[in-house]
């Protein structure tokens, strides 16, 4: 079994478009979207859930107002303002009124430990939702955190470990995922142990730093990268400069792909960039342009990669 992790630097540079592509073409495998804060491969996979499961991944501080006598001791502690004495409200408490705001406790638990009265308790928090979907071209591991939580990475670690277990359990071959953006904890989380890290770019300024951040991270957790230049006849001097760079660092580019108006006509349809073995398919006026054709061999070069 192998696990090829599909990242960029930054948002935006195609690297969803380009795992949507890679659900069609590959055989034997199970997708992963690890992007939890903005997941959108459902979008171009149109997965139907089959389970849902709870995520908890921190802690928040409750009062028991019976217990607290308002004495402020958590208020003095809280280095994060979440607690705070609302005057307007008067208890039968000899102090005044306490309250915890959940959205800015960062379930550091000073306040628990500080509580003269053990008025306060840490409660697990639902910080989000994974899912087990099935798609036409697979079953797909994916999740939603919620408004303003934090511990994607640990989220991140939960798609995955479902999606080895989907894998190991149907004896399949490969794991594609649809990694983060960035060089965050999610990637960082995403990132280590996968066979292959295909960085996907764009002939930018910003494509280019990222695209530099991001092979930095690899290196340090020695995980084999390879890049992609996505919409790269937009810019070719950058993206012979992207070339250059790659080669004077032993970094092989194993596709360039074109711009092409097929990509947003799909897209907007909600479907991959290419079509079942080539043929048409849902939409009636669906056709392949010269950017599938770059896809499709990116692809095989993927799986010269990973063998």
């Amino acid at each position: 079994m192998k696990e090829l992790l599909v990242i960029s630097g930054k948002g935006g540079t195609g690297k969803t478009s380009l795992v949507g592509a890679f659900a069609v073409l590959a055989d034997n495998k199970v997708l992963a979207d690890c992007d939890v804060d903005a997941a959108d491969l459902h979008l171009v996979l149109g997965p139907k859930i089959r389970e849902t499961k709870e995520f908890y991944g921190s802690k928040k501080a409750v009062l028991d107002r019976e217990r607290c006598d308002g004495c402020g001791v958590c208020v003095n502690v809280c280095r994060f303002g979440a607690i705070s004495i609302d005057n307007s409200r008067r208890s039968n408490m000899a102090g005044a009124t306490i309250r915890i705001d959940p959205l800015s406790c960062e379930g550091c638990a000073v306040c628990f430990h500080a509580c003269p009265q053990g008025a306060i308790t840490m409660v697990d928090n639902l910080s989000g939702h994974w899912f087990i979907s099935d798609t036409e071209y697979g079953p797909l591991v994916h999740a939603k955190l919620g408004v303003a939580e934090e511990n994607s990475g640990k989220l991140v670690t939960q798609v995955r470990r479902e999606a080895r277990s989907i894998a190991e359990e149907r004896g399949l071959d490969y794991i594609i995922t649809d990694g983060p953006p960035g060089i965050g904890c999610p990637v960082i989380s995403s990132i280590s142990g996968v066979d292959l890290a295909l960085i996907v770019t764009e002939p930018t300024v910003a494509g280019s730093h990222d695209m530099e951040r991001i092979l930095q991270l690899a290196r340090h957790f020695d995980v084999n990268a390879a890049v992609c230049i996505n919409k790269y006849d937009l810019d070719e001097t950058k993206a012979e400069e992207i070339e250059r760079y790659c080669r004077d660092n032993g970094i092989r580019v194993i596709g360039k792909i074109p711009f092409d108006e097929e990509v947003v006509s799909a897209l907007a349809k909600g479907m991959p960039v290419v079509t079942p073995l080539g043929t048409a398919d849902r939409s009636a006026d669906r056709k392949e342009g010269k950017a599938s054709a770059a896809i499709r061999r990116i692809w095989t070069e993927v799986l010269s990669c990973l063998k």
